[in-house]
């Protein structure tokens, strides 16, 4: 990284220094492009791809970006990558860019003369005379000395060939860093700094992890060769593809990690368990043989009240019979009772009128008529 971090830090300190990296994806082209960027103070510009971005939106980034880098004095890099070429029309404003610095229409006539009057000062101060050509040529070679250009192409499949034979100055005007395999320090190294943060991977076996994933990582560049070769197909391991592959690794050793911890914490959890219940039987099967003592002394008991409530019940039994009989008889006694009052009664209403009579002629009775019955 630090080599590569030279190179492009000595590209972008020449005049007119532009360069492309070449490497598969996920090599560190672009972040080590930006941090290189940063020691260089360029600020770094990036066209952000959109529903709708054409040509016309390309040319006015940019434009944009010359202006900043001319008549601001502000130095910048280009950044651009495969994904950022939407079309292939987008890389003949780069050829151009590149080969002369001149765009075709990028600038409007109204435009390029404020262009022309915003540099003609300093044209005069460099002892040039001021005509528009010269201002103009002055504004192009500014722009060439201010704004770097750097493309990050991936060397995968043939596209970057077919651009080369297609636009030359992409490769011509450039100077090309290759972004190679990591070598096998290189990958122990990182695999230790990233396994270092894994809080639950232990320290002892830390070296070994970090080796065998470089081992890894080989053996699949390998075994790729091997099924290029037998297959005719290519299967590309990139750095980015061994980060993820850490990533994976510290993903799954912390959640089975929590897995297990939980698993653990669940088997201790049921062995106290078990032993709480293997005291609580013991403490049960004591109190259980006392009540079984306490529980023969009442059954006991409750036999001889069984029995002595049987004999009663024998003897209810039969008041009971006796009570019954004896109901009947006076109910039927009740009945004739009930048969001779209601005669009575008839009789008394018969006899009632002869004795209402009699009551008053006895009333007519006196002293008189006693002593003449007499």
């Amino acid at each position: 990284a630090m080599a590569h971090i030279c190179r492009i830090s000595r590209i972008l300190e020449c005049p007119r220094g532009n360069a492309m990296l070449i490497g598969v994806g996920g090599s560190g082209k672009q972040s080590l492009a930006r941090l290189a960027a940063f020691i260089s103070n360029l600020e770094v510009f990036q066209i952000q791809l959109k529903k709708g971005y054409s040509i016309v939106d390309m040319k006015a980034d940019l434009a944009a970006m010359y202006l900043k880098a001319a008549l601001k004095n502000v130095s910048c890099m280009h950044l651009m990558t495969d994904s950022q070429v939407a079309e292939e029309a987008y890389l003949v404003l780069i050829n151009d860019m590149l080969a002369s610095g001149e765009i075709m229409e990028l600038f409007p006539d109204d435009e390029i003369d404020n262009i022309v009057n915003g540099v003609r000062t300093e044209v005069k101060q460099q002892g040039i005379m001021d005509t528009k050509e010269n201002c103009w040529r002055y504004f192009i070679d500014k722009v060439r000395r201010m704004l770097k250009t750097v493309l990050c192409f991936s060397p995968v499949g043939s596209t970057l060939r077919v651009r080369a034979r297609k636009f030359p100055a992409i490769v011509n005007c450039v100077q090309i860093d290759w972004f190679h395999e990591w070598p096998q320090n290189a990958l122990e190294s990182v695999s230790k700094r990233f396994l270092s943060e894994v809080d639950v991977l232990p320290v002892a076996i830390l070296d070994s992890v970090s080796v065998f994933m470089a081992y890894v990582h080989e053996t699949v560049n390998k075994m790729s060769q091997i099924y290029l070769q037998n297959e005719k197909r290519f299967n590309y391991t990139t750095p980015k593809s061994f980060l993820e592959l850490i990533s994976l690794f510290s993903k799954l050793l912390i959640q089975k990690d929590s897995e297990f911890k939980e698993r653990i914490h669940r088997l201790e959890n049921g062995l106290i368990k078990l032993a709480q219940c293997a005291e609580q039987a013991e403490f049960l099967k004591k109190d259980l043989a006392v009540q079984e003592v306490e529980l023969k002394i009442k059954n006991d008991a409750a036999d001889v009240l069984i029995e002595a409530v049987n004999a009663e019940s024998e003897i209810v039994g039969k008041s009971k019979f006796e009570a019954t009989e004896k109901q009947k008889k006076v109910n039927i006694m009740k009945e004739a009772i009930t048969a001779e009052k209601k005669s009575n009664e008839e009789e008394l209403r018969r006899a009632k009128p002869e004795l209402d009579r009699a009551a008053e002629a006895l009333n007519t009775l006196n002293k008189t008529n006693l002593t003449e019955l007499k």
